[in-house]
């Protein structure tokens, strides 16, 4: 029997909770890769739930190619919503319990307040639109369930904006950021850490919570920091969203108020920019 079956096992947070397994030297959480664990694959994930037995399951598979699901819809739907139905109809079958990522994209961003779970989730992208039908399958099909919300998730694993930043910035001495897009980066392995400390509570204090670093700044911000503690020379210039268009739509306010999952879980939050010291340095390392 296992502790926790991890679904997308060599994605970002996957790779994160990995780490943070090896470092607390935990040994009963599962990673089977994608061929063995494919969220599509009933009869596949159907077998894994009956060899490993876990306890809990967590979803870090997802279709998160915010701009491609605009034409993309179909896929983004199956990954999204159908795969995350698959894993609730499991858990509900075998009692186990299921960690569903989300995302702060669920939310249209107009809220002149950090974000509660409470608040009206209002989708401005098919992206956000198929992670909210993702949660509310995982609502619908099973009672133990943690749905957790996070955003701008960055690590030394996988693409994301600090990897790509800093290649850019190796590359060329001026980058234009949108600076009028606030929200909250978020360091994965501290995400999985969240994660972890959450199955070990052992508590059943099932629902939604957000996880985000703390703090609160722009893409643009969010670029001069990289640069900045990573001694890049670059020349970053602010630039609005309408100067930038994209095929998506992005909530221009997705900051979130993680009190909630403080204060359920015990758990300290670090401040994203810390957390992007530690990520940089090891990158850089």
């Amino acid at each position: 029997m296992k502790k926790a079956l991890v679904i997308g096992a060599s994605g970002q947070l996957g790779n994160c909770i990995k780490a943070v397994c090896e470092r607390r030297d935990i040994n009963d959480f599962a990673f089977p890769p994608e061929n063995v664990a494919n969220i599509l694959d009933i009869a596949a994930l159907t077998k894994l739930f009956e060899e490993l037995k876990p306890a809990y399951c967590i979803n870090c598979a997802a279709y998160t190619a915010v701009d491609k699901a605009e034409d993309d819809i179909e896929l983004a739907r199956k990954l999204n919503k159908d795969g995350a139905a698959n894993l609730a109809k499991l858990c509900k079958q075998f009692g186990a319990t299921l960690i569903q990522i989300s995302t702060d994209f669920v939310f249209e961003g107009n809220a002149p307040h950090l974000l509660t779970e409470e608040d009206e989730a209002k989708p401005i992208s098919v992206y956000g639109l198929t992670k909210l039908e993702g949660e509310q399958e995982v609502m619908a099909l099973t009672d133990k369930y943690y749905i957790l919300r996070t955003s701008w998730l960055y690590s030394e694993y996988g693409n994301n904006f600090v990897k790509t930043m800093l290649k850019l910035g190796a590359d060329r001495d001026e980058l234009s950021i949108i600076a009028d897009q606030t929200g909250t980066p978020t360091y994965a392995i501290d995400l999985a850490e969240a994660i972890i400390d959450i199955i070990l509570s052992g508590k059943e204090e099932y629902g939604i919570y957000h996880f985000s670093n703390e703090g609160v700044t722009s893409w643009y911000d969010f670029a001069v920091a990289i640069f900045d503690i990573s001694a890049t020379s670059v020349n970053v210039k602010p630039i609005t969203t309408a100067e930038y268009p994209t095929k998506a739509t992005r909530p221009p306010y997705s900051a979130m108020n993680k009190s909630k999952i403080k204060n359920t879980f015990n758990i300290t939050i670090p401040y994203w920019r810390d957390s992007l010291i530690k990520c940089i340095n090891i990158l850089r390392a």
